[in-house]
């Protein structure tokens, strides 16, 4: 028994992943509230949009995946907007191991939640640093994220054959 344990371990190959870097691409935080000059008792409401993206770089076994963010959040009561938070951020792995049909998901699975502490951690201090009671991100479920937009693209491709 043992050893077939170990024929199965020596035949599915061992999986390698190194964060190389991590850096904010691009970010933008507009104070809405401050530049209205209103302040008062304002009840918010945060919308947060997740956009994931992940490509090949030139260096063997190298890959980078953007998580782009939409926060927003406005007032309940009046639907005025109070901030709006823009952010690409960027980690650079290295990934060795994983066979090709399981490498876009486990890019945009796995490689987005080893670096989602640093963007909850980001989205706090600058939503504090802007005035605001720090925002700290629910997780995010990566893997459902990675489910819906599967079956947006199923969903898109047969419309565009249906028209066809």
């Amino acid at each position: 028994m043992a050893e077939q344990e170990n024929g199965a371990a020596q035949q599915s190959p061992q999986i390698k992943m190194n964060t190389l870097s991590q850096f904010i691409r691009d970010m933008s935080f507009e104070n809405v509230l401050a530049q209205r000059g209103t302040g008062g008792d304002v009840q918010p409401d945060v919308q947060v949009a997740v956009n994931l993206d992940a490509k090949k770089r030139n260096t063997e076994h190298q890959y980078e995946v953007v998580v782009k963010l939409n926060i927003s959040s406005k007032n309940k009561d009046s639907d005025d907007v109070l901030f709006v938070l823009e952010m690409e951020y960027v980690g650079v792995f290295h990934i060795e191991g994983v066979q090709d049909e399981q490498l876009h998901p486990f890019l945009l699975i796995e490689c987005p939640r080893m670096i989602f502490p640093f963007i909850r951690r980001i989205v706090s201090d600058v939503t504090r640093d802007g005035g605001f009671p720090p925002l700290n991100l629910e997780n995010i479920d990566f893997v459902q994220l990675y489910r819906n937009e599967i079956a947006r693209r199923q969903a898109q491709s047969s419309e565009q054959k249906a028209d066809a």
